[in-house]
């Protein structure tokens, strides 16, 4: 059984920095796309980046790129999102996810594997 666990989530000022982390286990992530995905108050769950495990090619969002950069780290089978930058609208929960092999897309549907969220705050 695939478990993600977030952490790194917290209450940062605009324009500060975070880096959340997505730690996985379970399996050998080496053919998965993990990505991550925000959802603030009162609004859809968005796709916010994703990496293939398998040859490290990235997606972003157009709110966070330029400002964001994921990767991973294949001995630790952890996924990090280190964002720059902060404004008061990135606040929101903030979910890893993956799925194995396939593409990577930006649909929550598309994805099995989901961990519980950690919160990012970022005040004005």
């Amino acid at each position: 059984q695939v478990q993600l666990v977030e952490s790194g989530g917290g209450l940062v000022q605009s324009g500060g920095s975070l880096r959340l982390s997505c730690a996985a286990s379970g399996r050998t992530f080496s053919s998965y796309i993990m990505v991550w995905f925000r959802q603030a108050p009162g609004k859809e769950r968005e796709f916010v980046a994703g990496i293939r495990w398998s040859d490290d090619s990235t997606a972003y969002a157009d709110s966070v790129k330029g400002r964001s950069t994921i990767s991973r780290d294949g001995a630790k089978n952890t996924v990090y999102l280190e964002m720059n930058s902060l404004k008061p609208e990135d606040t929101a929960v903030y979910y890893c996810a993956a799925r194995r092999i396939g593409l990577l897309t930006t649909r929550v549907s598309d994805y099995t594997y989901w961990g519980q969220g950690t919160q990012v705050t970022v005040s004005s």
